[in-house]
């Protein structure tokens, strides 16, 4: 955790595909807001819930211009079925090394049942216009999440004006 962004801080720049295998690039999104947010794995649960609420919130993140990369280590054709089943309208990236969940201190050391592995904290991060971290949002709850972050997005906007 110790190598997660802070808000004022430069997000750090990444690429990855999504998947149908076009490239983003999130210093190509100066100008605009980006939510970035790490989700452990596509179509589990927790992971679907967080998904399905910006699903439903989709229209509102649009108007404001802003678009919405959900990030997780498996591969496009994971991706490709977890939006497909739940006609999820914004862009999931595949990090299959992590590097970019490490970059953003979400590969973190993970306890379940007594068992110690790696893997990726539900963690995110608003990065506004000028590519600086707005938001930061740890230990997200996911059904909650969407509304937490439209709330942000909204008042960040309104101070720029």
């Amino acid at each position: 955790m110790s190598n997660m962004p802070k808000v004022g801080d430069l997000a750090p720049d990444f690429e990855l595909h999504d998947d149908e295998g076009r490239t983003h690039r999130l210093s190509e999104r100066q100008g605009q807001f980006t939510v970035v947010y790490f989700y452990p794995a596509d179509d589990t649960p927790g992971c679907t819930k967080e998904a399905c609420a910006f699903r439903d919130a989709h229209a509102s993140f649009d108007d404001a211009r802003t678009e919405i990369w959900g990030i997780s280590p498996q591969g496009a054709a994971s991706k490709a079925a977890f939006r497909a089943k739940y006609a999820l309208p914004f862009t999931l990236l595949a990090d299959e090394d992590h590097a970019v969940a490490d970059l953003y201190g979400s590969w973190v050391e993970k306890q379940n049942y007594g068992k110690t592995y790696w893997g990726v904290a539900r963690n995110s991060f608003l990065v506004g216009p000028d590519g600086r971290i707005a938001t930061v949002w740890t230990k997200v709850k996911p059904e909650d999440h969407a509304a937490e972050v439209l709330a942000a997005l909204r008042e960040a906007r309104a101070s720029l004006v």
